[in-house]
């Protein structure tokens, strides 16, 4: 189609101006017209073959010269290849992206959850010595039956765990006599204890009647043994010194167990 075009196109002014010599003995106007008319096909002949000839390079041909580039010199290309600033952001992202997963750790260590040891035997048999337990402590407020992570006690420097019996408000009576224990004038099924609610320990402290605000009491669930809220060196626990509610034994692995 392009050479039909073309040629009809060239005879069309080779049958106006086929004669050289007749060219040549024109007027000067006549030369004129006749330059211009060459002018004129020059540039449709370059503009013919930008519109239809000088199309972009294919694919093909580029994969081509990349095979031909890679045969003669294959180290080279490889070296382009290796691009310095990819690699660069390749290693940077990585150390974000390990800042990053051990910032969320941290954070959740601090606020979320924590994992801690239990030392001794006052919480028998629900948890036992050297057991480790997950406890939560967002937003954590304490409620009755929680077993719960306390800082410190009255006289007491290290942290120990122990179980939520009575929260602030709550009128609390310790029935020596009949062994067990009334809050809120209802008596408390404790099926988790080891013995007896009280097994003869009775402790030094004067226990009030109502739990005065912000204040827990507390006891182990090995009665015998506990040192908790009924004695002097531990007393009532202020809230804000609870670390957090323990959930879950997550070691020794034949003990893992939800607590509740």
């Amino acid at each position: 189609m392009r050479e039909d075009f073309s040629s009809k196109y060239d005879d069309e002014l080779d049958n106006d101006f086929s004669d050289t010599d007749i060219a040549l003995d024109m007027d000067d106007e006549s030369a004129k017209t006749v330059s211009k008319s060459k002018k004129f096909d020059d540039n449709f002949q370059e503009e013919f073959k930008a519109a239809f000839e000088e199309v972009p390079e294919s694919k093909s041909k580029r994969k081509n010269k990349l095979q031909k580039k890679t045969a003669a010199n294959p180290n080279a290309v490889r070296f382009q290849a290796v691009n310095s600033e990819g690699l660069t952001a390749g290693i940077y992202d990585w150390i974000r992206c390990v800042i990053f997963a051990i910032a969320i750790v941290v954070v959740c260590l601090t606020f979320v959850f924590r994992l801690v040891e239990v030392d001794g035997t006052s919480m028998d048999d629900t948890l036992q010595n050297k057991d480790k337990v997950i406890v939560t402590n967002l937003f954590y407020t304490p409620h009755d039956s929680d077993i719960v992570v306390i800082s410190h006690g009255e006289k007491y420097d290290k942290p120990i765990i122990k179980r939520v019996i009575a929260t602030e408000g709550q009128s609390l009576k310790l029935d020596y006599d009949n062994d067990r224990i009334i809050v809120d004038g209802v008596v408390i099924p404790e099926s988790y204890i080891k013995g007896s609610t009280f097994a003869n320990n009775k402790g030094d402290n004067q226990v009030p009647d109502v739990i005065p605000k912000g204040k827990i009491f507390v006891m182990g669930d090995n009665r015998q043994v506990s040192l908790d809220s009924r004695s002097t060196e531990i007393g009532l626990i202020d809230v804000s010194n609870v670390i957090g509610k323990a959930q879950v034994v997550a070691f020794p692995f034949d003990r893992i167990k939800y607590l509740y």
